[in-house]
């Protein structure tokens, strides 16, 4: 794996497509709990120091609450007031924190890395120009107007807060932050960013441009650690650039599979009962797919869905592309048109957040009512859904992996923060797109040890156990677990089934009170791949669905700690 200088230049629009690197953390703080040994690949130097355990020696230094369990020694650890020694977790409030690792003393081993020294990790914060015609065309929809400086400030808030928490060996993280030079979908900007950021010799990289995969792939030529620096890319992208580049959510293979076990299982050889017009619910399913086309890859992912259901007995009325959700505004109707001539009673849309709003428009116009089956991309959250002509999407529903919402002050970022600061985050909109990368830093330094490399920094998420089974998150885990069929750096591996309610009442992701928002199936139960119920679950039935848990999900429930930067 080479830098280019010869990048293939395409239009912002053609680029705006793979929205995949943020869908997924949405409204989302994720907790990854990793459970390492620490010190990682044997071919590199352990530390000296040693966890304080009462004279007992712990090995790299790296000591967790479950370690000292197996062991036998909880009780000679003194684990500090971080620690709530009756759950084994970081004492803050969620169901979620990490499990307690020991405090560490002695010597860290120093320089163990590039961008390491004995008592910092210098981390390089990615923030994107403050005026991106790419990213604003997105948000404009739905009036998010975080600044970076609000960003830059949320985020050395959980810096502080979780270097409270996390056990980092005598280290701090020197944080830096930089805008980038160009918009989302400049690939040349994007490598002279990287380089510029490279050259500098951070450790990591925390996000990137998000409609182009230079970034993260100039970082990983480099020998940089990156998160959530790329849109989603396949499997084989990420592990030819290991062990650099990393992500929290699903590959595009990933989410396909998600959504190919469903309708297989749940939808083909039946009649088209949640379509909007009567003389289409009792006719036999026939789907059609539209998708965002970015190139031969997106052609190629499409051939591979098509396939796949074939394996099904599904085979696909028509497939249909569009370049950009600004082609649509003028191309809707015809593409609406051929969907309805070849008696398509499903769609299967799989692309940006804006394109169903001209889509449904055409099909509304037409009087051509289908069903709609959402394929993820920010179509699975309140605050776009509400855009889309509400005849249409009232007979939408799909596969999420987004988890079920629960208010604000519940486990996520935004209650997080101000459980610890006694304030909202100051990007609170922004903040579960960017805290995730975070969280899992962090997650991961602690897993490691004090021999941070990029190598034992992969050994430690892949050594890690999958994070809970739960409603209010995904479970997440890294490497090989038998999950899916190629080694996993980005971690969300289940996902929810979602109808949309254009009657329900409360707030979207961004705190808009109005009408409109997706209820998930048995109250938010998740599935693994190969879990998916034969049969399928119905959809459109209010009885056991949620929109919003206003306390938290059965079994999720955690102590009310008091916040320790307010009271101490």
């Amino acid at each position: 794996m080479q830098p280019t200088n010869a990048p293939n230049r395409t239009s912002a629009a053609k680029r705006y497509g793979p929205l995949l690197a943020i869908v997924v953390v949405v409204a989302v703080i994720v907790v990854v709990a990793v459970i390492s040994r620490g010190g990682g690949d044997d071919t590199e130097p352990a530390a000296s120091g040693t966890a304080t355990t009462g004279g007992v020696e712990p090995g790299a230094g790296a000591l967790s609450w479950s370690d000292a369990q197996a062991r036998g020694i909880t009780d000679q650890i003194d684990w500090g007031d971080r620690c709530d020694t009756s759950r084994g977790r970081q004492a803050y409030p969620s169901f979620f924190a990490q499990e307690c690792y020991a405090p560490f003393t002695g010597d860290n081993g120093g320089a163990t890395s590039p961008g390491v020294t004995a008592d910092s990790i210098k981390v390089v914060l990615y923030l994107t120009p403050e005026t991106d015609p790419v990213i604003d065309f997105i948000t404009s929809a739905i009036a998010v107007d975080d600044t970076n400086a609000q960003t830059e400030q949320t985020v050395r808030g959980f810096i502080e807060l979780y270097e409270r928490f996390y056990e980092t060996y005598g280290r701090k993280v020197d944080l830096e932050v930089y805008t980038g030079t160009g918009s989302s979908e400049d690939e040349v900007a994007a490598r002279a960013d990287a380089v510029a950021i490279a050259e500098k010799q951070p450790f990591a990289v925390l996000g990137g441009p998000l409609l182009t995969s230079a970034f993260g792939d100039e970082l990983a030529a480099r020998k940089v650690v990156c998160i959530q620096c790329t849109p989603g890319q396949s499997d084989d992208w990420y592990i030819e650039r290991a062990p650099y580049v990393w992500g929290v959510g699903n590959t595009p293979e990933q989410g396909r599979a998600h959504l190919v076990e469903y309708i297989g299982k749940a939808l083909a050889g039946r009649d088209a009962q949640y379509a909007g017009d009567p003389t289409l619910r009792s006719q036999p399913r026939r789907f059609g797919l539209v998708y965002l086309t970015t190139g031969t890859d997106s052609e190629q992912l499409a051939d591979t869905m098509g396939a796949e259901l074939g394996a099904y007995g599904v085979t696909l009325a028509e497939t249909l592309s569009y370049a950009s959700p600004i082609d649509l505004q003028t191309s809707a109707p015809q593409l609406i048109a051929k969907l309805k001539q070849s008696g398509v009673t499903t769609v299967i849309f799989s692309g940006d957040p804006i394109a169903p709003q001209p889509l449904t428009r055409a099909a509304t116009a037409q009087e051509y009512f289908p069903e709609w089956i959402a394929a993820g991309a920010l179509t699975d959250t309140a605050a776009f859904a509400r855009t889309y002509d509400q005849r249409q999407w009232a007979h939408a529903f799909g596969v999420s992996s987004l988890a079920a919402r629960t208010a604000p002050e519940l486990s996520s970022s935004y209650g997080l923060y101000r459980w610890y600061f006694g304030e909202p985050p100051p990007t609170k909109t922004g903040s579960p797109l960017t805290i995730p990368m975070v969280n899992l830093f962090y997650a991961a330094i602690q897993g490691v040890g004090p021999n941070l490399t990029p190598e034992t920094f992969r050994q430690a998420l892949f050594d890690a156990q999958p994070t809970p089974r739960a409603i209010s998150q995904p479970s997440l885990s890294y490497g090989d677990k038998g999950i899916w069929p190629k080694t996993d750096y980005l971690g969300i591996d289940d996902a929810t089934l979602i109808w949309w309610d254009p009657d329900a009442a409360g707030q979207d992701e961004i705190f808009r009170e109005g009408r409109g928002l997706y209820r998930y199936v048995d109250g938010g139960k998740r599935y693994l791949p190969g879990e998916w119920p034969e049969n399928g679950t119905p959809v459109f039935q209010v009885a056991g669905t949620v929109t919003i848990y206003d306390q938290p999900p059965p079994g999720e429930q955690v102590p009310d700690y008091p916040s320790p930067r307010r009271s101490g």
